[in-house]
């Protein structure tokens, strides 16, 4: 599994694929407190992105590949 729940964080790690979207899509419905740990992630879908866009999380950490983290952070506008 690409994405691990864990209280109130998300963590993406490694390849986040399609068929996460949906998950992460209501686990952030439920959870509109929550946060995404983005350290351990390579690559996500698009799918995944555009849930990370519209729900706007707080996030812990940023990827640790640099431009992976610059794109995302252009990307996702976090509170």
């Amino acid at each position: 599994m690409a994405i691990q729940y864990k209280g109130l964080t998300a963590a993406l790690i490694d390849i986040v694929a399609v068929e996460e979207a949906e998950g992460l899509l209501q686990w952030l419905l439920t959870n509109p407190d929550g946060a995404v740990d983005l350290s351990g992630c390579k690559h996500l879908h698009a799918a995944v992105l555009q849930v990370l866009m519209a729900g706007q999380p707080k996030v812990n950490a940023w990827p640790e590949d640099e431009g992976l983290a610059v794109w995302l952070k252009e990307a996702i506008k976090t509170r």
